[in-house]
């Protein structure tokens, strides 16, 4: 579909099922504004029940971040309105859980 087709990704922590589900979110925009948001995202994906700071900024790590701007973005909560934003856009299209599609504006289930 070459430049028919468009990605666009949005957060929806769900804070109920996983507690740090904003704090992953405000890790992946951290290190997004580094270049390197999707390779945060697969991290964790993959270790969903590891999401504390400690383990936020060994991922960090891992990826070569400059983790001193990491770790000040997480503490000064540099990213949490984007996260707001996106979760109350999600919700508002009537995305209720992760992963949600829509194509042409309508949701796929």
């Amino acid at each position: 579909m070459g430049s028919r087709l468009r990605y666009v990704y949005r957060h929806l922590p769900i804070s109920r099922i996983h507690p740090l589900a904003y704090l992953a979110a405000e890790a992946a925009e951290a290190a997004g504004t580094q270049g390197k948001f999707w390779e945060m995202h697969n991290l964790l994906f993959r270790h969903q029940g590891a999401l504390g700071e400690r383990q936020l900024v060994g991922y960090a790590t891992e990826l070569g971040l400059d983790v001193e701007r990491f770790e000040r973005e997480l503490t000064e909560h540099v990213h949490a309105e984007r996260v707001r934003e996106d979760f109350l856009s999600a919700v508002q299209s009537g995305a209720n859980g992760t992963p949600s599609f829509f194509l042409n504006g309508m949701r796929y289930d």
